[in-house]
């Protein structure tokens, strides 16, 4: 009898998988066919919802659709019981970025305090946002934080973000900016800009799209100028 258990079981498994790997085949073969302008497919996985299957282009991009790829939808799926938003926490996990990938060469490094604490931060100069941000993270101490330039808004932000990036005290003249709006003395023509160019590819590559953008030691985000008692919440929480 156990024998005939662990048959069945092992034959109700093969069908299942069986039974993706068709729906996956279908759907890879029958969306770009139906749809020419469909992005090229990365992945095909079975979503939650009995019947569903996710379907991921373009790096952090969802859409959903049927095991035949007859249908499409593109929205958020909400497991209601739960509460909570499928589709966000897959984009998440996605876009994590773990900590000691980040390229901090490519970094402003500001210390506060003993620095133990560390912080990732993306920022384009002409983001109101971020000017409210920094203004905010006064108050947080003891800490480390690695400011990437992230000229994203504009050509102005580009030339900003090269001025600071090539003042002798970088840390400073980002300072100087996000405070008082005094401008760095304009840049070299021979000054090495090749790092801001590498943020702004790093931010397309895990969904940076917005700033600031924060990043914890943890690899957990945060989007958008939260609070420093937040910042602060987050920083503790990531330590341990």
């Amino acid at each position: 009898m156990k024998l005939a258990r662990n048959l069945l079981l092992a034959a109700c498994t093969l069908g299942a998988a069986a039974t993706a790997l068709a729906g996956e085949a279908e759907i890879r073969k029958n969306l770009p066919a139906r749809i020419p302008q469909f992005p090229a497919i990365d992945e095909v996985t079975k979503s939650p919802l009995p019947g569903l299957y996710e379907v991921r282009v373009n790096g952090f991009q969802i859409y959903y659709t049927d095991e035949q790829g007859n249908y499409l939808l593109q929205g958020n799926l909400i497991d209601v019981k739960a509460r909570k938003n499928l589709t966000e926490e897959r984009i998440e996990k996605l876009s994590e970025v773990s900590f000691d990938k980040l390229p901090v060469n490519d970094a402003i490094k500001i210390v506060r305090g003993n620095g133990k604490r560390k912080l990732a931060v993306f920022e384009d100069p002409n983001c109101g946002y971020c000017k409210r941000f920094e203004k905010d993270m006064k108050t947080v101490d003891n800490v480390t934080v690695y400011l990437f330039l992230y000229p994203v808004l504009g050509p102005d932000s580009a030339v900003k973000s090269r001025d600071i990036w090539c003042s002798k005290d970088k840390g400073k003249a980002w300072g100087d900016w996000m405070e008082t709006s005094a401008k760095p003395a304009t840049a070299a023509a021979s000054c090495d800009v090749a790092a801001l160019q590498r943020n702004v590819e790093f931010g397309r590559k895990y969904n940076i799209t917005g700033t600031p953008t924060l990043i914890f030691s943890d690899g957990t985000r945060a989007p958008g100028a939260i609070p420093a008692e937040q910042v602060e919440k987050q920083l503790t929480a990531s330590k341990n």
